[in-house]
């Protein structure tokens, strides 16, 4: 009961609690490429399922977080559009101030500042008009010819498993090392309990 490897045995649990868990993550990514062992095919689980993966986070990404019927609302919303003014205002001052006196050199001789101001403010009234049901069209056309779902999932797939790995340490990279953790403590409490039976 005294030997050192008696007392050694919550520490070594421990050990093998932590190697087994960090063995149990290490294959979620790893091997990367199908291995044979014993005449078993290994693969690491992210690398052999990054296909499935794909597709359902492509059905996922569809159904229920890009919606072109939401994209179209918030590019109809009256701020957003409101925004576009300054630029579309610069580029009719162009155009009435130098472009309409080069191209038509004769109307522009008798169309003074205060017409052209007037000209401007029409047209910016109707474009103001006019770019809602312009954004809803598009909008409506993209959503026939893109195919969210399709896209997502060609994306995910041609990710080199380098890459999908990167990914998804970056996010879960502290969940990881918790897991450990609670192996090496499991492991730990399990060794502890493994002495206490022996010296009943």
């Amino acid at each position: 009961m005294n030997t050192i490897m008696f007392w050694l045995q919550p520490f070594i649990a421990a050990f093998t609690g932590w190697f087994t868990t960090w063995i149990a993550i290490f294959m979620l990514f790893h091997p990367r490429k199908p291995i044979n062992f014993l005449g078993i095919k290994i693969q690491g689980i992210f690398p052999k399922r990054q296909r499935q993966v794909a597709e359902k986070l492509g059905v996922m990404v569809a159904s229920e977080l890009i919606h072109f019927d939401e994209i179209a609302e918030q590019l109809k919303n009256p701020d957003m559009l409101s925004g576009l003014t300054p630029t579309i205002e610069k580029h009719l001052d162009n155009f009435l101030q130098v472009k309409l006196k080069e191209k038509m050199p004769v109307i522009s001789m008798f169309v003074g500042t205060g017409t052209l101001d007037k000209i401007k403010e029409g047209m910016l009234e109707e474009i103001e008009i006019l770019l809602p049901e312009i954004i809803n069209q598009y909008t409506n056309s993209l959503s026939s010819k893109i195919d969210i779902e399709k896209m997502v999932t060609e994306k995910v797939s041609n990710f080199s498993s380098d890459k999908l790995e990167q990914i998804l340490l970056s996010v879960m990279k502290k969940e990881f090392r918790f897991i450990e953790l609670i192996g090496c403590v499991l492991g730990f409490v399990i060794g502890l309990i493994q002495m206490g039976l022996a010296l009943i």
